[in-house]
This record gives structure tokens, sequence and C-alpha cells, in this order.
């Protein structure tokens, strides 16, 4: 399932000395660039790294199932099983609170290219 945060990660040129907080640090970084250029898969990585908790972000379920929401309203058919998936643990509420989430996104990146 990583694969695709691994595979943003090498496109990037990244030093060698960098220590492994770092380096998961500049993988979140470099997702959420190119998701703010509507990269759909950057949007189902930061959903896959937030589900599980793992390259540096701690596990989140509200913010994963925004990403995973993001990418399958942009056509990511796997990120709409991953969104079913964890809203199965999720509440009502929290549901609720990861879909408005997403509305900002959204929102936040039509003010941009204005």
């Amino acid at each position: 399932m990583e694969q695709g945060i691994i595979r943003i990660a090498a496109s990037t040129a990244q030093p060698l000395a960098i220590d492994a907080t770092q380096n998961a640090d500049l993988l979140v970084a470099s997702c959420l660039a190119a998701a703010a250029q509507g990269d759909i898969a950057a949007y189902y990585d930061l959903g896959v790294a937030y589900s599980t908790g793992s390259h540096g972000v701690g596990c989140d379920l509200i913010e994963a199932h925004k990403w995973f929401n993001l990418a399958a309203v942009s056509g990511h058919a796997e990120s709409a099983w991953c969104r079913a998936d964890i809203a199965e643990e999720m509440t009502a509420r929290e549901i609720a609170e990861a879909q408005r989430r997403a509305r900002e996104w959204l929102s936040a990146g039509a003010k941009r290219a204005a």
C-alpha cells in the first residue's frame, strides 16, 4: 500500500545524510506539496500514512478519511474502499469532521487557483 509514498520520495532529491525522522517529514511534505497541486496519488498516499500512522505522522482516522475521500472523489477506486474500511472504526461525528476538512481543502484549493 505504501509504494506510492516511496515513489514520491524517490522523485525528490534528498541528501543521504538525512536521518529517518527528517526523511519521514520530507516524505509527508512532498505528498502535501503534490496534493496541493491536485495529485490524486498523493491524496491516497496521505490517506495510507494517516491510517497506518507511518512516515512520521501519527494514526489519525479523521485525516486518513479526508485524504481517502479526496482521492475517491477524484476517481481513485481503491481509496473508496479504504475510506469505507476506516469509516467502520469511526463515529458519525468523526466522519462528519473528515468530510468538513475535505470540503475545506477543496475550497482552499479553489481559492489558490483563482
